[in-house]
């Protein structure tokens, strides 16, 4: 460095070094987890100082100042640049923002896909109940093999009785097994249905679609002895919120297919990017659902069993999920 480099370097540090000193004080009472605490002048000393701070960087690397001047102020500018523009939110705040705003907000923007899920996943128990109630054997196509363990159309009415309540410990272990299968399979349906929904939706339609299919006929084999009632109990408990978890992730899935498919007057990647926002809080929404399916599969199905007491708890839930999405979050003007 010439000597007048050297003097002009020194002359730049020590016209703005009494800034810098200043601005990195306010960045570490920041980083302490201060920032709430800053007073208003403070707030604007912070953000007047790291423009001008940003200004001197640009201006040193102009006149190739010394390499040691250039690092600090790099340094300085970055911390200073998360300070300002960080979210200053603690992870209780978020948390708290996603229960009370953002999570309901997003399921209300999301109807379309929500519509869609539900729709696939009635018309798969629809067409599995129909073509059941026509011939019988349409039960080992949608149910999995081996999976039923005697509950299929062979079994008798007694039995299919018995294993919907602890009348009967090896059916009630059995149907046990049939519940513990549905509920790891409907969490991968619910994973899939929505990773998979960017392309074009077709993956999380299907998904759902055959997780109807296979809910309807197992539906069907009950409802043609008369156990549609005992069984629509036994499934309510935990399926109410199980279920629905599935379709909000389809949901999810269907409005990332939505926005490739339809992009409007946005590049693909950024309808991608705007529908992702909404579709990752309806991934979330589901893995918190099944969470409480899976508690309630655990313990209500096996320690409550009387029907209508457990018709109540599991569309109580149900009720109360539907409050939360459709009346929470609402601005007030």
């Amino acid at each position: 460095m010439t000597d007048i480099a050297r003097i002009r370097s020194t002359r730049f540090r020590e016209q703005r070094e009494a800034d810098w000193r200043a601005l990195e004080e306010l960045v570490r009472k920041a980083e302490r987890g201060a920032a709430a605490k800053l007073s208003f002048q403070e707030a604007q000393d912070l953000a007047r100082l790291y423009r001008s701070t940003a200004t001197s960087l640009s201006v040193a690397r102009d006149i190739s100042l010394d390499k040691a001047l250039l690092a600090y102020l790099e340094a300085l500018v970055a911390r200073a640049y998360i300070a300002v523009y960080a979210p200053q939110e603690s992870l209780s705040g978020v948390v708290t923002r996603f229960f009370a705003s953002s999570a309901p907000q997003a399921m209300r923007r999301s109807w379309i896909g929500l519509i869609l899920g539900f729709l696939a996943m009635a018309l798969g128990a629809v067409i599995a109940y129909a073509l059941f109630m026509q011939d019988t054997a349409w039960f080992y196509t949608f149910v999995p093999g081996g999976l039923a363990g005697g509950r299929d159309p062979g079994a008798s009415t007694e039995s299919l009785r018995a294993a919907l309540f602890d009348d009967g410990g090896g059916y009630l272990a059995g149907l046990g097994a049939f519940a513990a299968y549905l509920f790891s399979n409907n969490t991968r349906v619910a994973f899939f249905a929505f990773a998979l929904g960017i392309f074009a939706c077709v993956p999380s339609f299907l998904l759902t679609l055959y997780n109807g299919l296979m809910l309807g006929a197992f539906y069907a084999l009950y409802d043609s002895r008369d156990l549609g009632y005992e069984l629509f109990g036994w499934l309510s408990i935990h399926g109410v919120t199980e279920l629905a978890a599935i379709m909000i992730a389809a949901g999810g899935g269907f409005m990332l297919g939505l926005a490739f498919l339809f992009p409007g007057d946005m590049p693909r990647k950024d309808a991608l990017r705007a529908a992702s926002k909404d579709a990752v809080k309806l991934a979330l929404i589901s893995a918190l659902m099944l969470f409480v399916a899976g508690l309630l599969e655990g313990f209500g199905r096996q320690l409550i069993q009387d029907t209508q007491v457990r018709i109540v708890i599991g569309w109580g839930f149900g009720a109360v999920w539907a409050v939360w999405f459709l009346l929470a979050g609402w601005r007030r003007n």
